[in-house]
């Protein structure tokens, strides 16, 4: 498998992270019973674990099931960034697409490891992006990498704690809308809604 760049949708999500209000952290988020502070505590963590998980670094941080505690670490607005953009840099090396890798607590094959971690940070992007009034957006690189992944494992039907039901949209909706659709969120789902 060709090495994708995680760099952009990092760098997009981590955007978003920073502009979020201490008054928006016990927002509702498109992701059902999750808080705000939840969804960014968990992006922090999922980026801790994917970045080991790259580097095939096996320990407590891709043997713990994904956790959505809503406490944020201290300085959370300057750590989930770096760490984000660490995680695009793991995923940079060749070697982070190559043999078998871990993450909360799955082995699976290094190259779909970088596949969940990009579909991951797209989605929760966008999550973050909705629940606190942010636009979000999406190269088309981006787009030929994630569409595809996110199609295949829809079409297997929801996913606990993954996808929900595919939420009907139309053929000619933007992409992202088609993309969010796909893991069973609302596209026209907002903050107030």
């Amino acid at each position: 498998m060709d090495m994708i760049d995680l760099t952009a949708a990092c760098r997009r999500t981590a955007d978003v992270l920073v502009n979020v209000t201490d008054d928006q952290l016990s927002a509702p988020t498109p992701c059902e019973d999750l808080r705000l502070d939840a969804l960014l505590a968990h992006i922090g963590g999922l980026a801790l674990a994917f970045n080991a998980a790259a580097h095939k670094e096996f320990g407590p941080l891709t043997d713990t099931p994904p956790t959505f505690d809503p406490a944020l670490d201290d300085d959370w607005r300057v750590r989930y960034p770096a760490r984000l953009t660490e995680l695009a840099l793991a995923f940079s090396r060749p070697a982070a697409w190559e043999g078998m890798t871990r993450a909360g607590t799955v082995d699976f094959p290094a190259e779909v490891a970088g596949m969940v971690a990009l579909t991951e940070v797209v989605i929760h992007g966008w999550d973050v992006a909705r629940a606190s009034g942010q636009r979000y957006e999406i190269d088309d690189e981006t787009v030929a990498v994630v569409l595809p992944h996110v199609s295949q494992i829809a079409a297997e039907g929801p996913v606990e704690g993954l996808f929900a039901r595919a939420v009907p949209v139309a053929d000619d909706a933007p992409v992202l809308d088609r993309l969010v659709a796909m893991t069973g969120r609302d596209p026209g789902w907002s903050a107030g809604h």
